[in-house]
């Protein structure tokens, strides 16, 4: 069933693609069933694999000269991935109920890109051969830029472009690495589990894996090759922004994990020399790592753009995914995967409160401006919403960002205890920036005042729709049940760690 997350996605973008204009409406109920049945199809397999490894899907021979097949399979950490993209894309349909309600909305060709983005992320997550992985990859990659520079808005063209740049110049790092692999491997295969048998010098691993570790970091947005994410996000529609924080960015720190480690797992040893403490790659990238957490973080605490806030609050988070992967234990990896999973639901609910439901109604997300409308009483409903986001995003306990910040925390105190406490200063960090742009944003006591100095009434503005409604409940919910039962997607996603190559998790280190 895994596989018809693909053909669904991508037979809906075809027929979307030649969809009559004249058909708005009706162009997004069929993209919103197409994303429902990818979802159940997701559902289903996770059900079904429950208790079980890696499972086979599809096994084709498609390049045989080459030794290149069309393997899907998806283990515990790729199964988790395949429900989280299924829930970024319903809520993703539903949040943008809007399109489609004007003429020249071109509802069609936005849900097809949509659809397209949505297949090319499922392919990644269940691809065996590197090289289909990579072309999934490639897939996502133009989706991402249409869907901005059509449908964004603020410096669209800008950062729909300098996007694409990141994307493709990382994409570059990554195919070398892989096709170097595949050279000295004998040319005979690109699939993950052969390549990863073969011995590969360490040398060859001490230059290969930083390189592709990179190109798949940039997605990720590790510092200081972050700067996209941000400015992606507050160009991008809402969907876009949902899509790219909620699962785009999963994609990166996916592909340093499944790619990156597991080939080249010797590529994390010591080197035979060490520089202010550094003394491998581990070390560096998990530095770069931390200073994401704190920078992010920081940088989110003095924004005044409300969507620049979660922007940098996503790099943030995303510094916890790559510091939880590269503890090399077996509880930071499972709090990394987790994390992957919570953040993306939960950016993607901060994403669609700020972009949908107030900047579409107040036309502003300006903070200083937004403290004057006084919409802690005009809407409430958004203002409990992103009280319920924020305490999420926070690591609350009771919701899934808890859990998993504990595992990370707890994997990074055996492997970089230094690292964990300046992690640690990151939450604290994040505490502050969330309630500031909480109060600012929805509670501030400001009136918005008219030229006499009187006081200008509370505003009245669009009624919050069922399909808004509906989305948040499905993304609040989803991250409350994980955060109040864990097991849910700890049982799936704990075997999965412990598959990996012993090289890989303990490489001469104690656990």
């Amino acid at each position: 069933m895994l596989a018809y997350t693909i053909y669904l996605s991508f037979a809906g973008a075809l027929v979307l693609a030649v969809w009559p204009r004249a058909w708005n409406a009706a162009a997004r109920v069929f993209a919103l069933l197409v994303a429902i049945a990818g979802l159940a199809a997701a559902l289903f397999g996770f059900v079904a694999a429950s208790g079980q490894g890696t499972v086979a899907v599809a096994d084709v021979a498609w390049i045989p000269a080459m030794g290149i097949h069309y393997t899907l399979a998806a283990d515990g950490i790729s199964r988790v991935l395949v429900l989280l993209t299924g829930l970024a894309a319903v809520a993703g349909i539903l949040f943008s109920w809007n399109i489609g309600q004007k003429d020249g909305d071109r509802a069609n060709e936005f849900f097809a890109f949509f659809l397209a983005l949505i297949g090319g992320v499922y392919g990644v997550f269940l691809s065996v051969d590197l090289f289909l992985l990579f072309v999934f990859y490639e897939i996502a990659i133009v989706p991402k830029y249409f869907l901005i520079a059509i449908w964004g808005s603020t410096r669209r063209e800008y950062g729909a472009m300098k996007l694409a740049l990141y994307s493709f110049a990382g994409s570059a790092m990554v195919l070398i690495g892989l096709l170097a692999a595949y050279a000295t491997a004998g040319s005979h295969t690109m699939n993950l589990y052969a390549l990863a048998q073969y011995p590969f010098p360490v040398s060859f691993q001490m230059w290969a894996f930083p390189l592709v570790f990179t190109g798949f970091a940039i997605l990720a947005g590790m510092w200081p090759f972050h700067t996209w994410a941000p400015t992606g996000h507050v160009a991008a529609p809402t969907a876009a922004s949902m899509l790219l924080a909620g699962v785009v960015m999963k994609l990166g720190a996916y592909g340093c994990l499944r790619v990156a480690m597991t080939l080249f797992p010797h590529g994390l040893d010591p080197w035979r020399f060490s520089f202010l403490g550094i003394d491998s790659w581990r070390t560096v990238f998990a530095l770069l790592a931390v200073i994401g957490i704190v920078y992010g973080a920081a940088v989110a605490l003095v924004q005044n753009d409300f969507k620049f806030v979660i922007g940098y609050s996503s790099v943030s988070h995303m510094g916890f995914v790559l510091l939880g992967l590269l503890t090399l234990t077996q509880i930071g990896i499972n709090g990394a995967v987790l994390q992957m999973f919570s953040h993306g639901i939960i950016a993607g609910l901060l994403f669609a409160t700020v972009g949908r439901i107030v900047y579409e109604r107040t036309h502003t997300r300006d903070l200083s401006a937004l403290s004057k409308l006084q919409l802690g009483k005009a809407m409430p409903f958004a203002a409990w919403v992103f009280v319920i986001a924020g305490m999420a995003s926070m690591g609350l306990p009771g919701f899934s960002g808890f859990i998993a910040e504990v595992q990370v925390i707890a994997g990074a105190w055996r492997a970089f205890p230094l690292f964990a406490v300046i992690a640690g200063l990151g939450i604290v960090v994040g505490v502050a920036y969330t309630w500031r742009a909480m109060q600012r944003a929805f509670f501030s006591d400001a009136p918005t005042l008219d030229a006499n100095g009187a006081a200008v009434p509370i505003p009245q503005y669009e009624p919050i729709t069922l399909a808004e409604k509906a989305a948040v409940l499905l993304l609040a919910g989803t991250s409350l049940l994980i955060g109040l039962y864990p097991k849910l997607l700890l049982d799936a996603i704990a075997p999965a760690v412990e598959a990996l190559p012993h090289a890989l998790l303990t490489g001469g280190r104690p656990w």
